[in-house]
């Protein structure tokens, strides 16, 4: 009779050891509940309040800049301080997007001309951020020259759309 209680003292004990492990270590549904305490200033904020939501900055669309035929200087617009706040902004809230500045061209002249325009010409816009406190780190400059042009290079204006700079954050 003692061997019969001593093994069914075991079995109990076995069962709730390895019911205890299965539901609490290995399934996880033990977890003890957290309970977090929030103070409202007063009781009305506390019924009214609506939770407080962060805004997300959202990326400022792409910035064109358009250059007189083979020019590359710069010279600051109320479009572009404009570019420049909503960028800076996006930039301050997200450290790992940079300022990529493509400089482009149109046909007329060589290509390796060209090439260098268009470096110029992203060189020119590179200057002007780092001059309102954007790091050169986080900026990228690239010439594509005459080779992606938006429009007819036959025509004046495409020509005129051509000759441009783009300002992308990425």
């Amino acid at each position: 009779m003692r061997i019969l209680i001593a093994g069914f003292i075991v079995f109990a004990g076995w069962t709730v050891l390895s019911t205890y492990i299965y539901v609490c270590k290995i399934r996880g549904l033990c977890a003890q509940a957290q309970t977090t305490v929030v103070e409202a200033a007063n009781q009305y904020e506390a019924l009214t309040s609506e939770p407080k939501v962060e805004e997300k900055a959202t990326i400022p669309k792409d910035l064109v800049i358009n250059f007189a035929f083979d020019k590359s200087d710069f010279i600051s617009s109320t479009e572009a301080n404009a570019y420049f706040n909503k960028s800076n902004d996006y930039m301050l809230k997200n450290a790992q997007v940079t300022l990529n500045i493509t400089g482009h061209t149109d046909a007329v002249g060589t290509m390796k001309y060209n090439q260098a325009l268009g470096l110029r010409r992203a060189q020119s816009l590179q200057r002007y951020f780092e001059s309102k406190g954007i790091t050169a780190n986080r900026i990228r400059i690239e010439s594509k020259g005459e080779k992606e042009p938006v429009d007819d290079n036959s025509t004046v204006s495409g020509r005129a759309n051509n000759r441009r700079t783009v300002v992308t954050i990425k």
